[in-house]
């Protein structure tokens, strides 16, 4: 899934190049998550599942999930390609598939909403990877569906849809973060602006515990914490002074603003981890209501952004 280090605690992109003429930013209405939509990200993991397991990166199997992302985001009007490239891995090359989700907006920065949908490798044809994987890919869905029929905000909107997350030997140059290192590498190429980099992880866990790594923006790091207590939902979220290596960590290393939405314990107990890369990680042990406190941090956090 990601290296996890402990110190305390245990051409590509769609979308406009010009500006788009929308309402005032004083006259826009504020995002907001609701159990509904929480409900709606939950059933949108469970179909995922249904369609798309395994999804081992690389391989024709997260190829046909990255089609059925897109399929479901035009079904909402979204404009989403697949971006498929090939990079080398400890097994050979290996074809990816990122799926990019674009929302205009005003200017010419862009907010980066991301999720890995890509299972571990190696694990069973009938992993579900329903939390590390499924639980921010459906969110993610139902978070690019709300923003799109919201209209144009401030800044663009990228829900990016990541293959490759996951190593088959030991996260290195050449294994993992396939799909992150090439859309950071296409943005920095491409001199695209970015506001924030918000990346969830691991967030449909029923005992709920967000942990922001210390390798996340500082900014990025107090504006979830203050938004969380803005949303009665502190309990929810905390800071880790362990660092997390994750999706977020391309976009760091070329120097843009990132933050890390994680709850790295996945267990039967809180601080236990077992369910973590095993078959036991389905859909039982997600809960609408963990969604719904990580939608709602995540899109208030765009609001302030």
């Amino acid at each position: 899934m990601k290296r996890l280090f402990f110190f305390v605690c245990a051409g590509l992109l769609v979308g406009c190049e010009g500006r788009i003429v929308s309402t005032p930013k004083a006259a826009r209405t504020p995002l907001s998550f609701t159990s509904e939509q929480a409900s709606n990200a939950l059933a949108n993991v469970a179909a995922l599942i249904e369609n798309c397991t395994p999804r081992d990166g690389g391989t024709p199997e997260s190829e046909h999930a990255a089609a059925w992302l897109n399929d479901r985001l035009k079904a909402h009007g979204i404009r989403s390609v697949v971006d498929r490239f090939t990079d080398v891995t400890p097994v050979g090359p290996r074809t990816f598939a990122n799926v990019l989700a674009t929302i205009p907006g005003d200017d010419d920065q862009w907010i980066v909403l991301l999720s890995h949908f890509d299972t571990k490798s190696g694990i069973g044809k009938e992993f579900q990877g329903a939390n590390d994987g499924g639980s921010s890919t459906g969110l993610l869905l139902e978070l690019a569906a709300l923003i799109q029929k919201a209209g144009p905000r401030k800044h663009s909107v990228l829900c990016a849809f990541l293959d490759g997350e996951e190593c088959r030997l030991a996260y290195s140059d050449r294994d993992g973060f396939h799909g992150s290192k090439r859309l950071a590498k296409t943005m920095k190429e491409q001199q695209k602006k970015i506001a924030a980099v918000i990346l969830m992880d691991m967030i449909g866990d029923r005992d709920l515990k967000i942990t922001i790594p210390s390798n996340s923006t500082p900014k990025l790091r107090v504006l979830a914490l203050v938004v969380a207590e803005a949303l009665k939902e502190r309990t929810k979220i905390g800071l880790c002074d362990g660092e997390i290596y994750d999706d977020h960590y391309p976009f760091l290393k070329l120097g843009y603003p990132a933050v890390d939405l994680i709850d790295f314990y996945y267990g039967s107990r809180p601080g236990l981890n077992e369910y973590w890369h095993t078959p036991q990680d389905t859909l039982d042990k997600l809960s609408a209501d963990s969604l719904l406190s990580t939608g709602r941090i995540v899109l208030e956090m765009v609001n302030r952004l």
